[in-house]
């Protein structure tokens, strides 16, 4: 219960720990961010941990003269393409095992969710799984079990971490000193969140339509 209080906390006030962290720890701010996004992308397990909205503030944060932006861009693009690398070996050699069995850990919606999201989109998928959140997380595992091609994944991979990672964080260092978004940051980030999730909902209301048709 204290870490689900603490998790609501850190998703509403994202930015006041980020002050926290490089007022506390300083450069060790960029290992901790680095970690995050190496682990939401990177472990099926942990697809609750803010991704877009932690771009987001990050920037904004380096606009402040807190982090350097360039720095922050050249690590968070690395804990990115490493985490998507990471999932699609597990994927590879783990994902038979994990669609046979239950795990308390590791809902098979997201799974099942993510293989339609997959098979709708091949191997784009892997870029455009970068904006959708618990999609992203599931996308490069899925790639994984369904043994697609390395050497495509690695381009695809690539090439949406790019995309994902400085495109979110140049938004928060440019938009982030913005006098209302500076002060409503988390509402912000959690805006963007939302607009992220926005597909998955309009797709599981008009699927749940078509199943009750």
């Amino acid at each position: 219960m204290e870490f689900l209080k603490y998790f609501i906390d850190l998703f509403l006030h994202l930015d006041k720990h980020l002050d926290f962290f490089v007022s506390n720890y300083g450069v060790l701010t960029y290992l901790i961010l680095f970690l995050i996004i190496f682990a939401e992308t990177g472990l099926v397990v942990t697809p609750f941990l803010p991704g877009d909205s932690l771009l987001f503030a990050a920037g904004a944060l380096a606009a402040r003269g807190g982090l350097d932006v360039y720095l922050l861009i050249v690590l968070l693009l690395i804990a990115a393409i490493l985490g998507d690398g990471v999932n699609y070996l597990v994927g590879k050699y783990l994902g038979p095992k994990v669609f046979a069995r239950e795990y308390r850990l590791l809902k098979k919606e997201y799974l099942l969710t993510t293989q339609e999201f997959y098979e709708k989109h091949g191997g784009k998928a892997i870029i455009l799984a970068r904006f959708v959140p618990i999609v992203r997380t599931f996308a490069p595992f899925i790639a994984g079990v369904g043994a697609m091609n390395y050497s495509r994944f690695v381009i695809y991979n690539v090439i949406g971490a790019v995309i994902w990672v400085v495109s979110l964080v140049t938004l928060g260092y440019f938009v982030g000193e913005i006098p209302f978004v500076k002060k409503n940051l988390s509402v912000v980030a959690l805006g963007i969140v939302f607009i992220s999730v926005l597909p998955i909902i309009i797709q599981s209301i008009l699927a749940s339509r078509k199943s009750t048709n």
